[in-house]
Parts: C-alpha cells; sequence; structure tokens
C-alpha cells in the first residue's frame, strides 16, 4: 500500500499491508492495540480468539504473523464496530481466515465448542467513572459490560492447555487484574512493561498467562529514544506494520 493513498485515507489507519477504517468504531487504533498485536505469541498458535475486537485490529495483526492455516476469531458487541470489523476483514489479504461474530462474548463462549491456542484481548480498563461522549465509548472504556473477572473466566474456559492468554493494560490497575488471575489459577509467563522514554516510569504492560506454570520471562520497552524518534527496540517490534518504518 504506498504513501500517497494511505494520505487519502483519513477515516483509519493505514498499515503496510492493510488498512483500518475505525470511523464507526469507540476506539479508535491507537499504540496499545498494535503493541500487543506485535507482541503476542504467535508460534504454536493454531487457532486464536480476539475478544472486544472493535474494529479488528488485533484480529488483522495477527493473521499477518501467522501462517495460512491459522484461522482467527473475533468477537464484538458493538454493532457498529462488528460492521466496520466485517468491512476491514474483507477488505484484507486474510478474509478466509477470520471470521468476525457481532455477540456478546459472555453468551457467546457459552455456545462455542471450540479452543483457542492464543487469546488476546484489549480490554475495558476502567471501573464506571465519567460519562463518555457516547454509550459505544462507554462500552469500549469501562468494565461496565465486560468486567476483568469475567473477562479472565471466560478466557480460562476457552484456552488450550498449551495456550496464551494476552491482555494490554494501564500500569496502574495491572496488580489487581494480576491478583485476579492467579485466584483463578491463571500463571503469569510473559510480561513486558512499557515506558515513553528512558527516564518515565512504565505506563502500560503486556501479560501473557498460561494455565500451565512455567518460567516467567520480564522485561521493558521504550517506545521513543532521547531525540524522540521510535526506539530501536520499539520499531524492531512494529516495523512489519507501520509505513513509515
Amino acid at each position: 500500500m504506498s504513501q500517497s493513498k494511505a494520505q487519502l485515507r483519513r477515516d483509519g489507519f493505514t498499515f503496510k499491508d492493510f488498512f483500518v477504517a475505525h470511523d464507526r468504531c469507540a476506539m479508535k487504533v491507537g499504540t496499545d492495540g498494535v503493541m500487543l498485536g506485535a507482541w503476542a505469541p504467535v508460534s504454536k498458535a493454531r487457532h486464536v480468539l480476539d475478544i472486544g475486537s472493535g474494529s479488528g485490529l488485533l484480529a488483522l495483526m495477527l493473521a499477518q504473523r501467522t501462517s495460512p492455516e491459522v484461522t482467527i476469531d473475533a468477537v464484538e458487541l458493538d454493532e457498529q464496530a462488528a460492521g466496520q470489523a466485517q468491512e476491514n476483514v474483507q477488505a484484507s489479504p486474510w478474509a478466509e481466515r477470520i471470521t468476525v461474530h457481532q455477540a456478546d462474548i459472555c453468551q457467546w463462549s457459552t455456545e462455542n465448542t471450540a479452543r483457542y491456542d492464543l487469546i488476546v484481548s484489549n480490554p475495558p480498563y476502567f471501573d464506571e467513572g465519567v460519562q463518555c461522549a457516547t454509550p459505544e465509548r462507554d462500552k469500549a472504556r469501562y468494565t461496565t459490560t465486560l468486567d476483568h473477572q469475567s473477562l479472565l473466566e471466560i478466557g480460562a474456559t476457552l484456552i488450550t492447555e498449551e495456550g496464551f492468554f494476552c491482555v494490554v493494560l494501564p500500569i496502574e490497575i495491572s496488580e489487581a487484574f494480576l491478583s485476579k488471575a492467579q485466584t483463578l489459577g491463571w500463571y503469569l509467563r510473559l510480561r513486558t512493561d512499557v515506558t515513553e522514554t528512558e527516564s518515565r516510569l512504565p505506563h502500560r504492560v503486556l501479560l501473557a498467562f498460561s494455565p500451565r506454570d512455567g518460567e516467567m520471562f520480564a522485561d521493558r520497552l521504550v517506545i521513543r529514544g532521547p531525540d524522540q524518534r521510535y526506539s530501536e527496540s520499539y520499531t524492531a517490534l512494529t516495523q512489519a506494520f507501520y509505513l513509515f518504518m
């Protein structure tokens, strides 16, 4: 996809191999989702689930990173967002591998018999607070429609024995999430603390849980260097996707 073509599209975000329209979605393409989509471990994944898919960003990124036999289910509650995700998938090179479901994951999970080697979610972050501009953004931002306890329980029913369940969270709520996960029998296997620059404290964290115990690997990702350009590590993580890298 050319740079000139990218400049013509203002209703979404143009990546190297696909375009994500997000003008009908409450939450837009952002760094959190891009990091999670580029970071989640895919080497053993054959069946992938994206919970709260929104525009379809994570499903599309994971399709790009995986082999042709890998299938992806993307579940999104909001009708407008699910419709836009479906359009984004159909316009992508991976339309035959991604299935978008407009559904409440709580109900959908009870009717679904499949098990997944990789589950990803860029979940609602916060308990209900100041009202957002739209009800759709409320649902996307707050845990009123999908609280973290329910998310972890749903993940546990759908994961394979060797699978990973991956999320991105604000650092300030990550400890509470970790505590809930451990209580439910999840084991933390991968953790990346994310900071904007070397001198700042982490503001996001990428977490990968497994139903099986094992060694835990932790590291740190700095997004920008002293010159405010993307750091070498962030570039290495995301260069398969961003046009300008």
